[in-house]
């Protein structure tokens, strides 16, 4: 079973797999790839998490926070770009680490990224289910609290049920059963929908950024950096740290531009741009954003469900944006789950092929040409978790699964440069040793933020992981088969 676990597939084998059997249409530009990174990270992070970090972490720095957290995932982007230029296949950091470290890394964050699209899917719509039900409040529009609550939530770590008059959260329910139809039909009538939404959301974003900043006080930006209480994480310099790790949730979603490298028209360089461009563009707005809302807001009064929302209320000029600001954050969220959907799917897909899931996670629509299977079982698994649990138990779980990979990805390429110099590379991240051991350094501090409980709950998921591996994976491993095939060979006298 060790050399199994070491069985890594060759960049041949996997080119090999993506040109025969089950084909994926592609349709995908570098724009479009942009705009579905775009998609992936404005939402939930910049509506919900900026006056969270700044009220018990960073301060009026949560800028700096934000400026922290974009490195790590640049340089996992940088790592990913080479990756994906190398390796223009589905699967992501699943398909990478299958090539560089083994099947049983492979497995170990082919599990992770479920854990992380899967659940972000649910998680966000809880977030999109409690903006949704505002707005229309505001539109004279009511929804009984019971049909758009989770029945169950934590209490000392533990799960229980919070209210009886809690039935199911059924918004949630239903944006993620809208969102998993649009997947069905089409990658190209995916992508459309998310241009337009990202449209809406960068709109509303600009325009509180644009009318914002003549609200600033600078006396809400002193002390810029306030004074540690004493404790780890709670501001100063630790404070901006501890932000990092709160807010990086912001910045999931440029990762799952990679799971759609077999829909794209011309991978090795349309990948690249599209996760680079993504990424720097969100950093820009985010940081601009917590610089406005801080200067609007004392960061003490931001510990809030809706800051952005709350610093419009404050000024009766501003109050007209409240409802656009709503309809961006609706949007916004709906565009990420889009995304996580796209992404879950073909990480089901990816490892489906490679005999490390059953055959029926793979099949493709033979009309639509998108993984049907594995679409419908995201749509219905995320829709049942968004309907019966609330955000809490859900965001950490997601932000150390994908730290995880990140941190996979970036001493993969390390290792593929030092074992297989001579593969073509359209894409090179630069100064490996410091880019590649930077990124794996700062995801793996911001994993060591998110304490104790989440790692606990890491390993659980993961110890069902092996049983799942040992159980079904393991026994049908196309690699698995290729190596005992190999084996049993009788070699020439």
């Amino acid at each position: 079973m060790a050399r199994q676990l070491l069985a890594t597939k060759s960049i041949a084998e996997l080119h090999e797999q993506e040109s025969t059997g089950n084909q994926l249409r592609r349709a995908l530009t570098a724009t479009q790839l942009t705009l579905l990174g775009i998609g992936g990270i404005i939402g939930t992070g910049i509506f919900v998490l900026t006056g969270t970090a700044a009220a018990n972490h960073a301060g009026p720095a949560l800028p700096l926070a934000f400026i922290v957290a974009g490195l790590g995932c640049t340089f996992a982007g940088l790592c990913y770009a080479e990756f994906a230029a190398m390796i223009p296949v589905s699967g992501s950091a699943y398909s990478y680490s299958y090539a560089t470290l083994g099947e049983g890394i492979a497995w170990f964050i082919g599990w992770n990224l479920i854990l992380e699209y899967l659940f972000a899917v649910a998680t966000v719509s809880v977030g999109w289910s409690g903006y949704a039900v505002s707005l229309l409040e505001q539109l004279h529009i009511h929804i009984p609290s019971a049909l758009s609550s989770a029945p169950f939530g934590t209490g000392a770590d533990e799960l229980h049920i919070v209210r009886t008059a809690a039935i199911i959260n059924v918004p949630a329910m239903a944006i993620v059963a809208a969102i998993a139809t649009i997947c069905y039909i089409g990658i190209k009538q995916s992508a459309v929908f998310n241009s337009v939404i990202v449209a809406i959301k960068v709109t509303v974003v600009v325009l509180f950024i644009l009318f914002g900043v003549s609200y600033i006080d600078a006396a809400n930006w002193h002390p810029f950096i306030p004074p540690n209480t004493g404790k780890t994480g709670q501001f100063g310099w630790s404070g901006i740290m501890g932000a990092s790790g709160v807010i990086f949730f912001a910045y999931i979603g440029f990762d799952a531009i990679s799971t759609a490298a077999q829909e794209t028209k011309n991978p090795q360089r349309d990948m690249p741009i599209g996760i680079l461009a993504s990424l720097i563009i969100c950093t820009v707005l985010y940081v601009l954003v917590a610089a406005v809302l801080t200067g609007m807001v004392s960061y003490k009064e931001l510990d809030v469900a809706a800051p952005v929302a709350l610093a419009l209320d404050k000024y009766p000029g501003l109050h007209w944006l409240g409802i656009p600001l709503k309809l961006g954050a609706v949007a916004g969220m709906t565009s990420v789950m889009l995304v996580m959907t796209i992404a879950q799917a073909r990480i089901f897909f990816a490892m489906a092929r490679d005999g490390l899931l059953p055959p029926f996670f793979g099949r493709v629509h033979p009309r639509f040409r998108t993984p049907s299977t594995g679409t419908v079982i995201t749509g219905v698994s995320a829709a049942v978790i968004g309907g019966l649990f609330p955000v809490g138990i859900l965001g950490e779980l997601v932000a150390i699964g994908t730290l995880a990979a990140f941190v996979t990805v970036c001493l993969g390429v390390l290792v593929l440069r030092r074992t297989r110099p001579d593969l073509p590379r359209p894409f090179r991240a630069p100064w490996p040793w410091f880019t590649c051991i930077a990124g794996a350094l700062v995801c793996a501090y911001m994993m060591y933020s998110l304490g104790a409980a989440t790692w606990w709950r890491l390993g659980i998921w993961t110890a069902v992981g092996v049983i799942v591996y040992i159980a079904y994976g393991y026994q049908h491993s196309c690699v698995r088969r290729t190596v005992s095939g190999a084996a049993a060979t009788p070699r020439p006298a």
